[in-house]
């Protein structure tokens, strides 16, 4: 299969605290810490499929604001080695309280969660503006978002 490019968009969202929301994902047997959102589908736009990717993996309805980043770099898929990303970042807003349950510890996953190697599994968390860093990311392309964003006088 030829290789290609693949579209992710992805938001940051703050809750009043100040803290960013984050997801921790097993996906066929390794852990990741990414921003929320997901691959955009062929004729949608890129913030329908923000608000799509937030309502289906959070159940949250949010509105999409100011553009933040899109990749500008090379940078190969982490799943399959093949695809060239192309991740767009925008901040995305919703009402609070928000009504979604989260985790405090890093990958918190039940044993049935992470039971199968090939699977897939999603839990979300909540991380201080005060801890954020680079590091807190497992992708290249977050790692430069959270480092734009912690420049940034939010």
């Amino acid at each position: 299969m030829p290789p290609k490019f693949t579209v992710r968009v992805y938001g940051i969202l703050l809750d009043s605290n100040k803290r960013l929301l984050v997801s921790d994902e097993f996906i066929r047997g390794e852990y990741f810490t990414k921003l929320p959102g997901g691959g955009l589908e062929f004729g949608e736009g890129t913030r329908d499929c923000l608000k799509r990717e937030f309502k289906e993996e959070t159940n949250l309805d949010v509105s999409i604001g100011e553009h933040i980043y899109t990749t500008d770099f090379f940078q190969i898929s982490a799943f399959n080695k093949v695809d060239q990303i192309i991740s767009i970042y925008y901040f995305a807003h919703t009402s609070e309280p928000i009504p979604l349950e989260t985790k405090t510890e890093l990958f918190d996953f039940a044993p049935h969660q992470i039971a199968d190697p090939n699977g897939e599994s999603e839990v979300f968390r909540w991380v201080e503006w005060g801890s954020l860093s680079e590091e807190t990311m497992s992708l290249p392309i977050d790692k430069v978002v959270i480092g734009m964003l912690k420049k940034m006088n939010l």
